[in-house]
Parts: structure tokens; C-alpha cells; sequence
């Protein structure tokens, strides 16, 4: 449960990286309790350009959550009971396109999931069931205000691409890594959208994320190293911060036209 006076305009869940929400003023912490139990951190209740924002550390803070022990359900639950409409997730993600390199950054517009099914995927586990529709899984306004935010401050993005979920915590081996991008034809790869997004998408919750690239999978047998990494990392997560705050201050949040507001409109059985 929440004080019924803390409310947030907009959402933003940090990703590896991001666990400093400096950009934001007039910080406050709060602690959330759920029905699926805590969240990944407590929340961070701040604003930025007059609007209320809420930063929550997908990891917690000193990445001590793992990818796939992660209380998915717990975080967009209390991301809804804030009030949040509008949701950005940020996450560290390797490179299945050569076409996308380290350093650039990737609006996904589609997604695969290989996770295993260990993870919970729903808020509707009975006796109320809902049968979302994921087709187009993430929301057009809000990527077109990422884009258009990141082109306005020369930023290098990828405006579409397709997203592979893997369980985690290890990395693919060289035969997975070649399956993803010579048979699925997948852009990039991480281990923490799903079931992020399907949960935004059952709570109504407009959401995008943005996938900061690190380095290449294994499938281009590019060798890299901690130190290569940590500095695009870095870089990564100062141009992502600088983007976060230009869509805060422009986005059009009243528009409520899309489909992801409606999505139990015709999902609950």
C-alpha cells in the first residue's frame, strides 16, 4: 500500500547502470508494499520540469537482484498504484545486428521471449482470467516521444528493433547466440523485459523501453572486456539520463488514444 497522497505523472524503471535518479529534484523515498510482496527498492518520488516522476532500480540499488529473481509484479503494481500511465524501462542489451553498435541506443518495437517460464507473468492467475493482446507490445506514443526526443539532442537510436528475452543470469553460448540472429532475426538481447512488459500491458500502463547497447553477442566473435564495457556503459548512461529528462519535459502525456490504456478492454474472460 501507498499514502493516497503520492502520485507520479510518469514511471522510469533503471536497468543496469541506472540505479542514480540525480536527474530528479525534491527526492523523496517511499517504501510500497504489495500483494506480490516488495518491490526491487523502495521508490524514488521526484520531479522534473514541474511533472511528478517515480525512479525504481530494477536491480536495487548495488545490483543485488539478479535477472530472473527479479518481483516483476511487485514493480509495476506499485508503478500503478502511484498513478503512473506512462512507463519507461531502461536496460542493458547486447547486439544480435551488426548494424547496431556498442554505444547506440535501441527502441524496441517487438519482442521474443526464451525466457523458461519461471518467472510470474500476470497479475490474472484465477479466478479472473485476461487474455492480453501483444501483438504491437509496446506503446507508439511513448516510443515516438523517446525517438524524436533522442534525434532533437543528436543522440545515436535505432527506432525500431526487435528485442530476445533469455532467462539469465548466464549468456548465451555461441550455438544459442547464432540460432538468435541467423533464425530469429533478432536485433538484441537481454534478460529482464519479460515479463515487464506483459505486466505493464495488464495494468494498462502506456510503456517503451530503451536498450542500451554494450557490446556484441557471442555470435560475432568480437572479443570484449569488463573495461570496453564499463566505458560504453558509462557513456551509455549519460546520454540515456540526458534523454530521460527531454522526454520528461516535452512528451504529450494526455493523450490517452492508444491502445495500451484500453488493453483489459477486451482481454478479461
Amino acid at each position: 500500500m501507498l499514502e493516497q497522497k503520492e502520485k507520479a505523472d510518469i514511471g522510469i524503471i533503471g536497468g543496469s547502470g541506472l540505479y542514480d535518479p540525480s536527474f530528479l529534484e525534491d527526492q523523496r523515498e517511499i517504501k510500497a508494499y504489495t500483494p506480490y510482496g516488495a518491490p526491487s527498492d523502495n521508490l524514488i518520488l521526484g520531479t522534473m520540469f514541474g511533472r511528478s516522476v517515480a525512479f525504481l532500480s530494477r536491480h536495487g540499488r548495488g545490483h543485488r537482484i539478479p535477472p530472473h529473481k527479479v518481483n516483476y509484479r511487485a514493480n509495476i503494481w506499485a508503478m500503478q498504484q502511484l498513478g503512473v500511465k506512462r512507463l519507461i524501462g531502461v536496460s542493458a542489451v547486447g547486439s544480435l545486428n551488426m548494424g547496431m553498435k556498442p554505444g547506440e541506443l535501441v527502441v524496441p518495437d517487438q519482442f521474443i521471449d526464451m525466457t523458461k517460464g519461471k518467472r510470474e507473468y500476470t497479475f490474472f492467475d484465477g479466478p479472473v482470467v485476461a487474455h492480453v493482446s501483444m501483438a504491437d507490445p509496446f506503446c507508439d506514443n511513448l516510443r515516438n516521444a523517446v525517438i524524436k526526443e533522442a534525434h532533437a539532442l543528436g543522440i545515436g537510436i535505432h527506432e525500431k528493433g526487435t528485442y530476445l528475452c533469455i532467462e539469465g543470469p548466464r549468456f548465451s553460448t555461441r550455438a544459442e547466440s547464432k540460432i538468435w540472429h541467423d533464425v530469429f532475426k533478432a536485433d538484441i538481447i537481454g534478460m529482464t523485459l519479460v515479463p515487464e512488459v506483459n505486466l505493464a500491458c495488464e495494468a494498462e500502463i502506456c510503456y517503451a523501453t530503451i536498450g542500451m547497447i554494450t557490446d556484441y553477442d557471442v555470435f560475432a566473435e568480437i572479443p570484449v572486456n569488463a573495461e570496453e564495457v564499463e566505458k560504453v556503459m558509462n557513456e551509455n548512461v549519460e546520454n540515456v539520463k540526458k534523454l530521460l529528462q527531454n522526454v520528461v519535459k516535452n512528451a504529450d502525456l494526455s493523450d490517452s488514444n492508444c491502445s495500451c490504456c484500453h488493453s483489459l478492454k477486451n482481454a478479461l474472460m
